[in-house]
């Protein structure tokens, strides 16, 4: 059964720490990746917290468990270069109903 995660992703070693998010290398190919993520049903909700350019970034994944998140991760073109998982945390919804 499918359950929920946060994804926390923080700048890697390739990111540049003078230009925004959205104008480091690769950010179309790094968007387009994510989007066929969220097409897939795999990944509910993402974006930056705090500041939009520089701060983390957060991704809801719906998966089974945190192998998969690394498997579909893993084919990010900025995984491991221009951001790094900082950390894959099981999430109890309590409140609210998930989409779907």
């Amino acid at each position: 059964m499918a359950e929920y995660f946060l994804v926390t992703q923080i700048p890697g070693p390739a990111w540049d720490e003078s230009r925004p998010r959205r104008e480091q290398d690769g950010w179309d190919e790094h968007a387009t990746f994510v989007d066929g993520l969220v097409n897939e049903g795999v990944v509910v909700f993402g974006g930056p917290v705090g500041d939009p350019d520089f701060g983390p970034a957060l991704l809801v994944f719906h998966a089974e468990n945190e192998t998969e998140i690394r498997r579909c991760l893993a084919g990010d073109p900025w995984m491991e270069t221009i951001l790094i998982i900082e950390g894959i945390q099981p999430w109890s919804i309590w409140v609210g109903t998930p989409p779907g």
